[in-house]
Order: C-alpha cells, then structure tokens, then sequence
C-alpha cells in the first residue's frame, strides 16, 4: 500500500508539473487530474493507511485522560 501511494503521489505531483512548466495543449487538464489525484485519491489513501489500526479514543480529550495527566504530574 505504501508504494502504491508513493507512485501515486509522484504521478500527481509530475501530472501538475508537466502542465505547469512544459505547456502543452491540454496544459489545465495536466494540472487538474494532478490536483485531483492528490486531493482524492492520495490523500484519503494516505489517510486511511496511517489510521487502519489506531484507536480514535487514544487521541481524543476526555475526563479520563485529563485525570491520567494531572496524576502523571503529581
């Protein structure tokens, strides 16, 4: 899944690339799949990668964890 990102990615970013600097014909069209590609394929994917086993509790501020801190700093 990693490098299936990471060659995503780099089509992206080298599709905006393309479009910006060498001009072709179709030089918006180049940009847009580029921004497309990044903003909803890549990083949704990426999003999902790095999330797929953590607990969502672990990382939200409740009671709990609030307690847990002000003990630890006692």
């Amino acid at each position: 899944m990693k490098y299936i990102i990471s060659i995503l990615a780099i089509a992206s970013f080298g599709s905006v690339i393309y479009g910006y600097f060498f001009k072709p014909e179709f030089s918006e069209k180049f940009i847009g799949f580029g921004a497309v590609g990044i903003f909803f394929i890549v990083i949704p994917l990426f999003s999902y990668y790095r999330w797929k086993d953590k607990d969502v509790k672990d990382y939200m501020i409740t009671k709990e964890s609030l307690d847990k801190m002000r003990n630890k700093e006692k």
